[in-house]
């Protein structure tokens, strides 16, 4: 049995859920969001109240059931709320500029600029030209695109510079040592 799967999605004021056949639609003010779900799995809506439910008992079809229900969760939460993900760009001369709330341009060390355009329900924003918040309605998309533009220049591990989730870790290597006892 999944805990997760268990629960109960609440629908907030002015978010409405549809279930046609295989698929669900919310819609909210940040607009709407759809999802196909397997053929195990049944979707129900209740007062307010979004259930999800495992019509066969296989293994496959519990993990479904708790996914399901993550993703259901997500797209309320995302019409409401939205979603986002902050990246700072770390190096001498790294910066980004803003053509339009979907496009950005990056300078990162390589020899031309980096265009690079957002699709349909995200948007970029730079806090500075060292910071760039990618917000949405998707999680899944967020994420996606932040990965995308990290990707471009992934930070390197000997002095750190390059395009990071904010608040990441990037673990550090030595390098070389050069001439250390060589006793001759």
């Amino acid at each position: 049995m999944s805990r997760i799967g268990r629960k109960l999605i609440e629908i907030p004021q002015g978010v409405t859920v549809e279930v046609n056949g295989r698929e669900v639609v919310v819609k909210g003010p940040k607009g709407p969001l759809t999802c196909k779900f397997e053929r195990e799995i049944g979707v129900k809506v209740e007062e307010n109240n979004v259930k999800v439910e495992v019509l066969g008992e296989t293994k496959r079809s519990t993990a479904l059931w708790g996914l399901t229900r993550a993703l259901i969760a997500n797209m309320v939460k995302g019409v409401t709320e939205g979603f986002e993900k902050k990246l700072e760009l770390v190096g001498v001369g790294y910066r980004a500029k803003q053509v339009s709330p979907s496009e950005i341009t990056l300078t990162v060390g390589f020899s031309h600029q980096v265009d690079f355009k957002a699709p349909e329900g995200i948007q970029l924003t730079l806090v500075d030209n060292t910071h760039i918040t990618v917000t949405g309605a998707d999680k899944q998309l967020v994420g996606m695109v932040a990965a995308n533009i990290r990707k471009i220049r992934k930070p390197e591990p000997y002095k750190g510079k390059g395009i990071r989730y904010e608040g990441e870790v990037v673990r550090r290597k030595a390098g070389k040592a050069g001439k250390v006892g060589s006793g001759a």
